[in-house]
């Protein structure tokens, strides 16, 4: 089946900490173009922003100040990246959290994203897979059996299966509410919803994309 109607651009930064209002920087970022389900295209740099790598993030992530000292400068990568994700649609898990730090680094060259809509996968999940003991990126991973390929907490190995998320979810929609390809603005709306008034969204959304019933012949 055709997964998504336009392509979803699924993003993934690593930080010096959790706000860029309180001064801290990317030190990594993943972009993946999704188009049918399949990643087609991905943008993926270590971040220069001259900024200080704290110990607990190096031992975290594995981003050493070394590396990040020797990585293309930031005035360099987010014009790249905002030419990259273009006006796709954005995705990522706790999207507020990456969103925010995209536009602050662009704000900073007097620049702007221009992606149209934004996508949560956090948000998706809490409302279409209720009860789960974890919404934390690889705990889900592993509850839904989507498999990292390599060690968490860098940004492609986060944003890939993020990506294996949002198309698992789009697949999930699917089934419930039987249609394809699933419409950004669908996952959007179910974004902005309280979980207990998924269902019942859902059911109506099927039911209005439902084609009308063919007209009965006499003879």
């Amino acid at each position: 089946m055709s997964v998504f109607d336009r392509p979803i651009v699924m993003l993934d930064f690593e930080t010096t900490g959790l706000s860029p209002v309180m001064g801290d920087r990317i030190t990594e970022v993943a972009a993946l173009r999704i188009v049918d389900g399949v990643v087609i295209e991905r943008y993926v740099s270590l971040i220069n922003c001259d900024a200080r790598i704290p110990s607990f993030i190096t031992g975290l992530t594995g981003i050493t100040q070394a590396m990040v000292d020797a990585a293309p400068p930031v005035r360099k990568v987010i014009p790249e990246l905002l030419d990259f994700i273009g006006s796709d649609t954005l995705s990522a898990h706790n999207a507020s959290f990456d969103e925010k730090f995209l536009k602050a680094e662009a704000g900073r060259l007097d620049l702007a994203p221009a992606h149209q809509a934004l996508v949560c996968s956090l948000k998706l999940s809490r409302r279409l897979f209720p009860g789960m003991p974890s919404y934390k990126l690889g705990a889900l991973s592993r509850q839904l059996g989507l498999a990292f390929r390599s060690a968490a907490h860098r940004a492609e190995a986060d944003a890939e299966v993020g990506a294996q998320l949002l198309v698992h979810i789009a697949r999930h929609l699917h089934g419930a509410v039987g249609v394809s390809p699933v419409e950004s603005s669908l996952l959007v709306s179910v974004n902005k919803l309280a979980a207990a008034k998924v269902p019942a969204f859902l059911g109506k959304y099927a039911a209005e994309k439902m084609p009308p019933p063919l007209p009965t012949t006499t003879p």
